[in-house]
């Protein structure tokens, strides 16, 4: 725990003693630390260097402890001096590498690294260096470092950095992937699972990444992106293997169980059904005896929910995960063309939508995303848009 201000184990180990006890000789120091005297007298003339120890006036062979309040208390002043004079050293060396380097904006955007040590070593930095949270796809076959052997992520964890990791389902059917899973569910992690994930990633604090640049069979290699365009489109992969993903947690005896995938409960369904029946906010509210917040809040989860940001993606969402069902006799023998089915807890409780004898949104004919709106209300074949155009806003 001191061996950030300097201390070994073995000078720690004589200095605690030393406080417990206000004063021992070396031969007593040595047999309660069950190390040889040569090597106690050692550790004790270190620490007298430090400042925490020395030996007593009237007894040569005796030592005693300096109060920790002052002497730990200069040591830490010390160390936080030499760490503010290391960062304003590192923000110099920054600024001089960005000045000489010939490709700026390259050197600025990606960093190749090469070797299986230099990959390892970058991968444990990139987690060691995170102060609020690390992003990972994990797959089922370790390139560099396998989940065992990263000590860096319970070292990142144990200072308050979230975790958020994907992981293939192979992961759980390797020697150690139960126990790993574990040891991450155990530190609070959250850990989801998918059946495959497109590449193995990692990213900290949205400021940096790493992916790898090579394939099978060849020398390990990596590609390190700095704040970029491409850094905010690995983010997004995350975020949309991470949509998908089931979550893991442990049960109630320890083992790793796989929570199914979440879905509208029965209000919320009951709710689509009649915005994809054609009503608005303000009549499904009146219809369900709802407030019109709690209606607009919880089509606003809905859309949360299917990780969808208008409610015409909602409306295909909702259709292409079975939320919805358009029966195959409306639309195409002459009848509403936008009939739809609520499946689900609710129940079948749409009905035909009513026919409509104007555009959706104005001049979205015209074509577009609103025009493209326009259409997919009116097809027959596609999913029906919940809600009117005046409630989208």
């Amino acid at each position: 725990m001191l061996g950030a201000i300097g201390l070994d184990a073995r000078q720690e180990s004589a200095y605690r003693a030393l406080v417990a006890l206000g004063a021992a000789e070396v031969a007593d120091l040595a047999h309660r630390l069950a190390l040889p005297e040569a090597d106690t007298e050692r550790a004790l003339r270190l620490l007298e260097h430090q400042g925490l120890a020395a030996q007593s006036s009237a007894r040569a062979d005796r030592w005693v402890a300096a109060p920790p309040g002052v002497a730990l208390g200069a040591l830490l002043t010390q160390h936080r001096h030499e760490l503010e004079q290391a960062e304003l050293a590192a923000a110099l060396l920054a600024r001089e590498y960005r000045a000489e380097a010939t490709e700026l904006p390259v050197h600025d955007l990606v960093e190749v690294v090469t070797g299986a040590s230099a990959v390892a070593h970058r991968f444990l930095q990139l987690q060691l260096g995170a102060s609020e949270e690390v992003c990972a796809l994990v797959t089922g076959k370790p390139m560099v470092v396998s989940g065992i052997d990263n000590d860096a992520e319970e070292r990142a964890a144990q200072r308050g950095v979230a975790y958020r990791v994907v992981i293939e389902r192979e992961v759980l059917t390797l020697p150690t992937g139960l126990v790993e899973v574990s040891a991450s569910l155990g530190r609070d992690e959250q850990v989801r699972v998918v059946d495959r994930v497109p590449t193995k990633l990692v990213v900290a604090d949205r400021t940096l990444a790493m992916v790898p640049l090579t394939g099978r069979g060849s020398e390990p290699a990596a590609l390190v992106v700095h704040a970029s365009g491409l850094l905010e489109s690995l983010t997004g992969l995350f975020e949309a293997v991470w949509r998908e993903a089931l979550p893991l947690r442990l049960g109630g005896r320890g083992e790793v169980a796989e929570d199914g995938p979440a879905g509208p409960d029965a209000a919320d369904l009951e709710i689509l059904s009649l915005l994809l029946a054609g009503m608005t906010d303000a009549s499904v509210a009146k219809q369900l005896d709802l407030g019109l917040r709690t209606v607009q809040r919880r089509v606003k989860g809905l859309m949360e929910l299917a990780g969808v940001t208008t409610r015409l993606q909602l409306g295909w969402h909702a259709y292409e995960k079975g939320w919805v069902a358009r029966s195959a006799d409306e639309g195409r023998t002459g009848g509403p063309a936008a009939a739809a089915t609520v499946t689900g807890t609710a129940g079948a409780v749409a009905g035909p939508a009513p026919e409509r004898t104007g555009p959706v949104a104005g001049p979205a004919a015209e074509g577009g995303v609103a025009g493209f709106a326009t259409a997919a209300t009116a097809s027959a074949d596609g999913p029906p848009v919940p809600g009117s155009a005046a409630d989208a806003g």
